[in-house]
């Protein structure tokens, strides 16, 4: 199936990161708030969060539509992920940590010049 310019654009739009917990929220927006409040981690990690944020939610209905949405997300590059132990952890690719590198905005002409 090809998908049209504003279908692609749609499917590939960056990853939204709520601002808050909104139990209201699709399962989506859940599963990717608990992800930037822990970090990095697996699916089990992320459902532990989401239990922590609205307890009683997490059931194996909510279990697999997690699985399946870090998952598809990861699949479309809109998540990084390493495995672990036979185990998927995701990320966010968030820079956590300011650069403490020094830049220099001097006179390029005091670069040494190539030969």
């Amino acid at each position: 199936m090809t998908l049209s310019d504003e279908e692609f654009r749609e499917e590939y739009k960056p990853l939204h990161i709520p601002s808050h917990f909104d139990p209201e929220d699709t399962q989506q927006n859940k599963a990717i708030y608990a992800l930037a409040r822990i970090g990095h981690g697996s699916v089990t990690d992320v459902l532990k969060e989401l239990d922590l944020l609205q307890p009683h939610f997490v059931n194996e209905q909510v279990t697999a539509l997690v699985k399946a949405t870090l998952t598809n997300l990861y699949n479309k590059g809109l998540l990084k992920g390493q495995e672990h132990n036979g185990e998927m952890h995701f990320n966010l690719s968030k820079i956590t940590n300011a650069n403490d590198g020094l830049t220099d905005t001097g006179d390029i002409n005091r670069l040494p010049k190539s030969t």
